[in-house]
């Protein structure tokens, strides 16, 4: 069974061309980061955002050598101000792997309020076709209320988007799940 990182990756790899315009909204140690530069090529442009010091130089160390790759020492809910003006409607992808930073503070999470505002922005700036991918984490501490708050708002989306919601069904305890958008037009 593919975990809900695995199935992110692979839905993404339908958008991740060469040239393409992406963000990684929570950069942690930058494996994500590096799988989208690595699929938009030296011709694309990724943009990342981190508020945790620590967890952007460990991403820079991996993401050496890769000028497409943009860091932002920044919250993903200020994606609208960091972006250039021409990414508006051309982001094809917008990774969120919430929750905390593995190896780090685990009090130092991802929260409900932010993370709707990213997804606000990360919806308008989607190219028609583009994915937003998000793995929520309900089986920790406030990880429960941000998950909710993701999916009841992906339910309230516009027929613009359509919203499919992958989560184990089966488990006693809560295990990781994947909620992907894609602009429809």
């Amino acid at each position: 069974m593919l975990r809900a990182t695995e199935l992110a990756h692979l839905l993404l790899r339908q958008v991740l061309v060469p040239g393409a315009i992406v963000v990684d909204a929570t950069v942690g140690n930058g494996h994500d980061t590096l799988l989208l530069a690595q699929h938009v090529g030296a011709s694309g442009q990724v943009f990342g955002f981190d508020v945790q010091q620590s967890a952007l130089a460990a991403a820079a160390l991996r993401l050496q050598g890769l000028p497409q790759v943009t860091l932002f020492h920044s919250g993903h809910e200020r994606l609208a101000e960091r972006l250039p003006p021409g990414a508006k409607d051309r982001l094809a992808a917008v990774m969120f792997n919430l929750g905390y930073l593995p190896g780090g503070p685990k009090e130092l999470i991802t929260r409900a309020d932010t993370t709707l505002s990213a997804l606000t922005q990360a919806l308008d700036y989607l190219a028609i076709g583009g994915l937003v991918t998000l793995v929520l984490y309900p089986g920790h501490p406030g990880g429960d209320q941000e998950a909710a708050a993701v999916r009841s708002h992906a339910r309230t989306l516009s027929a613009d988007f359509g919203a499919t919601h992958c989560a184990r069904i089966n488990s006693q305890q809560p295990a990781p799940e994947l909620l992907v958008i894609e602009r429809l037009r």
